[in-house]
């Protein structure tokens, strides 16, 4: 075990973390997610939520400054779901990262071809929908 590193950050994270350049994104995915198909690099933490991850992840990855570095899975249209979860997503970012401008959203089959092009995927064991994140990568 190391000082100061989220226990739930496992080896396999930290060495993505690590490996991110400046711009590269990170998705933190739902359950339902269809992560396996869609990554790149994958990451399973099954067990954990969004949110706990969220929170470990932004102790160590800066947000980019200069671009939206925040963005959510848009809630698809005719959907009544609602989305607390992104009002957690939003108190979680303001504490984690100075650089956090406010999350924009992305329509849903965007967000799909977005995370084709990111860097990892961390797949989650999440129940609440719409919970799907990208982290924009800064600099330190």
């Amino acid at each position: 075990m190391l000082k100061t590193i989220p226990p739930v950050l496992g080896p396999d994270l930290l060495k993505i973390l690590m490996e991110m350049g400046h711009g590269d994104e990170l998705v933190i995915a739902d359950g339902n997610f269809p992560a396996a198909a869609k990554a790149k690099r994958l990451i399973r933490m099954d067990g954990l939520g969004c949110c706990e991850i969220l929170e470990a992840v932004l102790k160590l990855l800066p947000l980019d400054h200069m671009q939206q570095n925040v963005m959510l899975m848009e809630v698809a249209k005719n959907d009544t779901v609602k989305t607390p979860v992104w009002n957690q997503f939003d108190t979680i970012c303001k504490k984690g990262d100075g650089n956090y401008k406010g999350y924009a959203t992305v329509e849903r089959f965007e967000f799909y071809e977005r995370s084709e092009k990111a860097y990892a995927i961390i797949a989650t064991s999440e129940k609440a929908l719409y919970a799907n994140i990208i982290l924009k990568k800064g600099i330190v």
